[in-house]
């Protein structure tokens, strides 16, 4: 069944960005994606820090091929390395960021935290983003605060397949934090966003024209009907 063989290999690429995401922390990890060329399985990896990755000497590049290739069973695997542009608009860069801030300075300051990743994300042009942070801050009850600004679609086709959205957890002292974060991109094109074009001088023109030469044909018929 080929529709198994797709599955497969889509749970194959899940599991290895899984185990890149636990081995490799604070490289602003975006995406990983697996690749058959003739040469061997390519594994790419798209992340804000590629130095991180490769480690002194490749030493850290080369254990995590090693790992790769053992563990997954993928046939002389190459892992390449693509630096993202921008980072304020990567949903699972942003996420990462939150969480390690709160893991390093903790929950007292949530808020500013917030804040700060909102107004960066928002002057890098996106259209509006929503972040959720939800756990035991500040107090001892559990809570869900929400970071919102700008434009952002929330049902639809664009809300699925548009908007930027990741998860992921930062681990405090006083338990467990959930983020959420969701970006609309600048460069989404919305269903309902109408732009009317006026004409050019010359089509104006043309068009007058033709209103001349139409009035021109009718004066002409009713001429001809009163001497009939």
């Amino acid at each position: 069944m080929i529709e198994k063989k797709f599955v497969q290999g889509r749970m194959k690429e899940f599991m290895i960005e899984e185990h890149i995401q636990s081995n490799l922390k604070n490289v602003g990890h975006s995406s990983t994606s697996l690749k058959r060329t003739p040469l061997g399985d390519k594994v790419i990896i798209k992340a804000s820090r590629p130095g991180f990755i490769v480690g002194r000497k490749g030493e850290k590049i080369k254990a995590l091929t090693e790992s790769i290739r053992k563990g997954f069973g993928l046939d002389k695997p190459q892992i390449e390395i693509e630096e993202v542009e921008n980072v304020n608009l990567d949903a699972n860069i942003v996420a990462e960021r939150i969480a390690s801030t709160l893991e390093r300075f903790g929950a007292g300051r949530f808020k500013g935290i917030g804040h700060k990743v909102m107004e960066d994300v928002m002057n890098s042009g996106a259209l509006g983003i929503e972040i959720l942070i939800t756990g035991k801050i500040p107090g001892t009850r559990a809570k869900r605060w929400r970071f919102y600004q700008g434009y952002l679609k929330k049902c639809g086709d664009v809300a699925v397949a548009g908007v930027l959205k990741s998860k992921t957890v930062a681990k405090l002292k006083t338990g467990i934090i959930g983020i959420q974060v969701s970006i609309m991109p600048p460069d989404l094109v919305l269903p309902d966003n109408i732009s009317v074009h006026l004409p050019s001088d010359e089509q104006v023109g043309q068009v007058e024209d033709v209103k001349e030469e139409i009035s021109e044909a009718e004066e002409t018929e009713a001429t001809e009907e009163k001497k009939e």
